[in-house]
Protein backbone atom coordinates (compact mmCIF):
# COMPACT_ATOMS: atom_id res chain seq x y z
CA UNK A 1 0.00 0.00 0.00
CA UNK A 2 1.28 3.38 -1.19
CA UNK A 3 0.63 6.62 1.23
CA UNK A 4 0.05 9.86 0.47
CA UNK A 5 2.27 13.00 1.25
CA UNK A 6 0.06 16.15 2.29
CA UNK A 7 -0.26 17.07 -1.24
CA UNK A 8 -1.77 14.24 -2.62
CA UNK A 9 1.38 12.37 -4.02
CA UNK A 10 2.65 8.86 -3.10
CA UNK A 11 4.93 8.62 -0.55
CA UNK A 12 4.97 8.42 3.62
CA UNK A 13 1.95 10.03 5.18
CA UNK A 14 2.77 13.25 6.88
CA UNK A 15 1.68 12.80 10.65
CA UNK A 16 -0.41 15.56 12.21
CA UNK A 17 0.96 17.23 14.77
CA UNK A 18 1.01 15.72 18.35
CA UNK A 19 -0.32 12.46 16.51
CA UNK A 20 3.37 10.94 17.34
CA UNK A 21 2.76 12.20 21.09
CA UNK A 22 -0.79 10.69 21.40
CA UNK A 23 0.83 7.33 19.99
CA UNK A 24 3.14 6.98 22.70
CA UNK A 25 0.95 8.02 25.26
CA UNK A 26 -1.63 5.17 24.21
CA UNK A 27 1.68 2.83 23.91
CA UNK A 28 2.51 3.39 27.61
CA UNK A 29 -1.29 2.72 28.80
CA UNK A 30 -0.86 -0.49 27.52
CA UNK A 31 2.45 -1.39 29.02
CA UNK A 32 2.13 -3.93 31.76
CA UNK A 33 4.66 -1.68 33.85
CA UNK A 34 7.54 1.43 33.60
CA UNK A 35 9.00 0.41 30.46
CA UNK A 36 11.91 1.42 28.91
CA UNK A 37 12.37 3.73 25.06
CA UNK A 38 13.41 0.70 23.33
CA UNK A 39 9.94 -1.45 24.75
CA UNK A 40 7.77 1.54 23.03
CA UNK A 41 9.82 1.74 19.89
CA UNK A 42 9.12 -1.79 19.61
CA UNK A 43 5.80 -1.56 20.17
CA UNK A 44 5.79 1.56 17.26
CA UNK A 45 7.31 -0.16 14.50
CA UNK A 46 8.94 1.90 11.95
CA UNK A 47 9.79 5.22 14.61
CA UNK A 48 13.57 5.47 14.80
CA UNK A 49 14.70 5.22 19.05
CA UNK A 50 15.66 8.99 18.75
CA UNK A 51 12.22 9.85 17.63
CA UNK A 52 11.26 8.08 20.44
CA UNK A 53 13.31 9.39 22.64
CA UNK A 54 12.22 13.17 21.98
CA UNK A 55 8.79 12.23 22.15
CA UNK A 56 9.15 11.09 25.42
CA UNK A 57 11.51 14.02 26.59
CA UNK A 58 8.82 16.64 24.97
CA UNK A 59 5.84 14.46 26.80
CA UNK A 60 8.07 14.75 30.29
CA UNK A 61 8.17 18.09 29.60
CA UNK A 62 4.41 18.53 29.52
CA UNK A 63 4.42 16.76 32.49
CA UNK A 64 2.44 13.92 30.62
CA UNK A 65 4.72 11.07 31.33
CA UNK A 66 6.93 9.96 34.33
CA UNK A 67 10.58 8.57 33.90
CA UNK A 68 13.06 6.67 36.46
CA UNK A 69 16.08 5.96 36.64
CA UNK A 70 17.21 2.03 35.32
CA UNK A 71 21.16 2.41 35.18
CA UNK A 72 22.13 4.47 32.20
CA UNK A 73 18.72 4.95 30.77
CA UNK A 74 15.00 5.99 32.20
CA UNK A 75 11.32 3.49 32.45
CA UNK A 76 8.53 5.64 31.67
CA UNK A 77 5.10 5.34 32.61
CA UNK A 78 1.61 7.52 31.66
CA UNK A 79 1.65 10.59 34.43
CA UNK A 80 -2.67 10.45 34.30
CA UNK A 81 -5.28 8.63 32.95
CA UNK A 82 -6.96 10.08 29.56
CA UNK A 83 -9.00 12.51 31.73
CA UNK A 84 -6.15 13.68 33.81
CA UNK A 85 -4.19 14.75 30.70
CA UNK A 86 -6.75 16.15 28.94
CA UNK A 87 -7.14 18.32 31.91
CA UNK A 88 -3.72 19.07 31.71
CA UNK A 89 -3.87 20.09 28.33
CA UNK A 90 -6.83 22.53 29.57
CA UNK A 91 -5.34 24.12 32.22
CA UNK A 92 -2.32 24.30 29.75
CA UNK A 93 -4.48 26.36 27.09
CA UNK A 94 -5.85 28.58 30.49
CA UNK A 95 -2.55 29.47 32.07
CA UNK A 96 -1.24 30.35 28.57
CA UNK A 97 -3.51 32.93 28.26
CA UNK A 98 -4.01 37.19 29.80
CA UNK A 99 -7.40 36.99 29.62
CA UNK A 100 -8.16 34.12 31.67
CA UNK A 101 -11.98 35.16 33.21
CA UNK A 102 -13.04 35.91 29.56
CA UNK A 103 -11.65 32.74 28.82
CA UNK A 104 -13.38 30.37 31.25
CA UNK A 105 -16.92 32.66 30.70
CA UNK A 106 -16.53 31.47 27.38
CA UNK A 107 -15.58 27.96 28.57
CA UNK A 108 -18.90 28.15 31.50
CA UNK A 109 -21.12 29.85 28.67
CA UNK A 110 -20.65 27.28 26.14
CA UNK A 111 -21.33 24.57 28.54
CA UNK A 112 -24.36 22.26 28.36
CA UNK A 113 -27.14 22.04 31.26
CA UNK A 114 -25.85 18.59 31.90
CA UNK A 115 -22.43 19.27 31.96
CA UNK A 116 -23.21 22.54 33.77
CA UNK A 117 -24.91 21.08 36.77
CA UNK A 118 -21.92 18.76 36.88
CA UNK A 119 -19.66 21.45 37.52
CA UNK A 120 -21.50 22.98 39.74
CA UNK A 121 -21.51 19.81 42.07
CA UNK A 122 -17.99 19.19 41.77
CA UNK A 123 -17.51 22.85 42.34
CA UNK A 124 -20.00 22.57 45.50
CA UNK A 125 -20.11 18.93 47.10
CA UNK A 126 -22.01 19.54 50.09
CA UNK A 127 -24.65 21.42 48.42
CA UNK A 128 -27.93 19.88 47.10
CA UNK A 129 -28.30 19.59 43.75
CA UNK A 130 -30.55 22.26 42.08
CA UNK A 131 -34.19 22.14 42.54
CA UNK A 132 -34.23 19.63 45.57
Amino acid sequence: MVDATADGGPGPRKRGRGELEAQVLATLRLAPGPVTAGWVREQLDGLAYSTVITILTRLHEKHAVCRERAGRSFLWTPAADEAGLAALRMRRVLEGREDRDAVLASFVTALTPDDERLLRRLLNPGQAPDGE
